[in-house]
């Protein structure tokens, strides 16, 4: 099954994330199928930025978002 979740970069104490679609059993930093969006936190305002037409094909396609992602969404 596949989940659209996040994937942590960035630096210590300076997390960024990228949001991808990967197996729902995947490790969190492992293989990605495709990155569609990226989120950055300590930005004030933070940013969120998401291809809106490739979330919307992965949800057709059966992939699942983790709930926060599914908020990131909702906000962006």
């Amino acid at each position: 099954m596949l989940k659209i979740k996040l994937m942590r970069t960035g630096k210590k104490n300076q997390p960024a994330y990228r949001l991808v679609i990967a197996e729902a059993k995947s490790r969190r930093d492992g293989k990605c199928i495709e990155v569609i969006g990226n989120f950055q936190p300590l930005a004030n305002p933070p940013l969120i930025s998401i291809d809106k037409q490739r979330y919307d094909y992965w949800l057709k396609q059966g992939a699942q978002p983790t709930s926060t992602v599914g908020n990131l969404y909702k906000k962006s």
